[in-house]
């Protein structure tokens, strides 16, 4: 019985990490995006977001391993790989690189705000595969 107390608890964690982001990102895109400051702020929430995600998936996965419930742990798994490569090779360093252009360049304000928009909906698409999945677990 603890194995699964300690992954539905992990679960919970991811889901509420999820849904501050989704909450606290989505009252962000009334800023216009055009000032290195906005950038920086936007930047640093995705990135903590990515990190919790990725360190509280991993918890989940061990924690449905340790239960016995191996497809809820590969899902586990693969949202912390998406969260893992959405920070370390897509969104965060794509940030980085238009940060710097963004005074000067409407094109790199677009693209920017492209980023977060898309960043948001890769997170409710996530939310709600953790969320249907929760449904599906039959304890």
């Amino acid at each position: 019985m603890l194995p699964i107390v300690v992954a539905l608890a992990a679960t919970v964690v991811l889901l509420v990490w999820m849904g501050f982001f989704m909450m606290g990102s989505l009252p962000l895109l009334v800023l216009k995006h055009d000032t290195p400051l906005d950038a920086r702020f936007i930047r640093g929430l995705f990135n903590v977001y990515y990190v919790a995600v990725t360190l509280t998936a991993a918890a989940a996965a061990l924690s449905y391993v340790w239960s016995g419930k191996f497809v809820f742990a590969l899902g586990a798994a693969l949202i912390g790989a998406l969260a893992f490569a959405l920070r370390g090779w897509f969104i965060i360093p794509r940030m980085d690189a238009l940060r710097g252009s963004i005074p000067e360049a409407n094109a790199s304000i677009l693209e920017f705000r492209r980023l977060h928009i898309a960043g948001m909906l890769i997170n409710v698409v996530q939310l709600a595969m953790v969320a249907w999945a929760l449904t599906q677990l039959g304890i």
